[in-house]
């Protein structure tokens, strides 16, 4: 499916060294979505966010995660789709991304969960030029399971790593404002 070199990079960041490459899949506004199963850490039904002041619109807040603070991002907002309510599907997907060489977890919303999957790498496509709702620099790839077409998320374009720092600079100073009133 994939057709010039640079399409096949794109791609292969997905799983340099293999054949397949495991796909956590979830929707979003009825489409299914999905992320490489590496930078996925857990799954957790959803629970009350903390709002944080004059952060990002896409951060919807924060949780505590077993002791830390984990920013949770609405991809709903980041993709510019319209709001839904939350229900008793939408989950909190917490995923690793990389921000100034240290791994650090993030929370992404999602309508539901569905499946793990696993796709052959010569059945991902590129992203399409045109034609998807959301911005194709954030596409990693497209790939097929039965009926459905999986938008293949890349995570780290998702948030970029500016404002990445941005979330995880108001983050640090919410963290201290609680440490500072517990003592």
């Amino acid at each position: 499916m994939a057709e010039n070199a640079e399409d096949l990079d794109h791609i292969e960041e997905l799983n340099i060294n293999s054949e397949s490459v495991q796909i956590l899949t979830f929707t979003l506004d009825d489409e299914v979505y999905g992320a490489d199963i590496v930078q996925i850490q857990e799954v957790l039904e959803y629970r009350k966010v903390t709002r944080v002041p004059r952060t990002p619109d896409f951060l919807l807040g924060v949780i505590n995660l077993r002791g830390h603070v984990v920013p949770v991002i609405d991809l709903r907002k980041q993709f510019n789709m319209n709001q839904s309510e939350i229900t008793v599907n939408t989950c909190i997907v917490i995923v690793d991304v990389m921000l100034d060489g240290e791994k650090i977890p993030l929370g992404l919303l999602a309508d539901a969960v569905k499946e793990v999957i696993e796709l052959p790498t010569k059945q991902l496509s590129p992203p399409p030029r045109i034609g998807t709702r959301i911005d194709t620099r954030y596409i990693r790839g497209i790939g097929k399971d039965h009926d459905d077409f999986i938008i293949i998320l890349d995570l780290p374009q998702v948030i970029g790593q500016e404002s990445l720092q941005d979330v995880y600079q108001a983050v640090s100073s919410k963290e201290t404002q609680s440490t500072d009133e517990d003592e």
